[in-house]
């Protein structure tokens, strides 16, 4: 079998896994981002690095509502090698509540975290310190994988034990899901595909609920086609004076 075959094989039971095991936890967020959306609450989505914070912000057929909340924090010094600073680092610790307080969330906001491994220090501490803001997080993270590994927070809490809720992305350990005759690692991550599929369901259920609450979201439409920056503009400001 190909490799590509091989690919959209495991692809689609991917999505039958996550459309079967996650309906639940798809529908719970739906709620808890309709609900915040329909009180006037913001959505907030940081991710490490494997595409939900770019999939969902300013995206055609998405939300006006997702926000993306970065945390960027960088020393530059190669003076001499730290050797006793490789193994664990937990200086960041403390940077994600300064951060959220920084930000503009607040109590009763919905906070969407997305880390595959689930156990880095600053993920797990960006929950932990929304939670105790009185924000809602929402994790998205692969159970399975982040199950296997030791917590770098001091907590020794991966971010599936951080969270109110979690979406599990249903990838496989180690990410990766088709081995390559004569590679050591395999090749095609599961988890940013996933994570876009969970995502965009949770969109669907959540515009389903606003609409039947009579409280439409606004929705963006691809900026490349004639006429849609004004609409677009339309829906920022909407979204500006009404949270929707």
């Amino acid at each position: 079998m190909s490799l590509v075959r091989t690919y959209f094989d495991r692809l689609r039971s991917l999505v039958e896994r996550i459309e079967t095991s996650q309906a639940e936890p798809i529908a719970r967020a739906a709620e808890a981002v309709s609900t915040a959306m329909s009180e006037g609450r913001c959505i907030h989505v940081y991710d490490t690095g494997h595409m939900l914070d770019s999939e969902l912000i300013n995206r055609a057929g998405g939300f006006a509502a997702f926000h993306a909340l970065r945390v960027r924090f960088e020393v530059d010094d190669a003076v001499r090698d730290r050797p006793e600073l490789a193994a664990k680092d937990r200086s960041l610790e403390g940077l994600a509540e300064f951060a959220l307080r920084a930000s503009k969330a607040l109590p009763g906001d919905v906070l969407i975290i997305g880390s595959v491994s689930g156990k880095s220090a600053l993920p797990v501490d960006l929950a932990l310190a929304a939670r105790r803001m009185g924000l809602y997080v929402i994790a998205m993270t692969s159970v399975t994988y982040s199950s296997m590994l030791k917590s770098d927070h001091s907590s020794g809490k991966r971010l599936f034990e951080a969270a109110d809720l979690v979406l599990d992305n249903c990838a496989p350990p180690l990410d990766a899901m088709v081995e390559a005759p004569g590679l050591e690692a395999a090749i095609c991550p599961a988890s940013g595909i996933a994570a876009a599929a969970i995502m965009w369901a949770v969109t669907a259920q959540a515009t389903e609920n606003l609409l039947a609450l009579g409280k439409p979201p606004s929705v963006l439409k691809s900026i490349n086609y004639p006429g849609s920056d004004a609409f677009n503009q339309t829906m920022y400001r909407r979204y500006a004076e009404t949270s929707l």
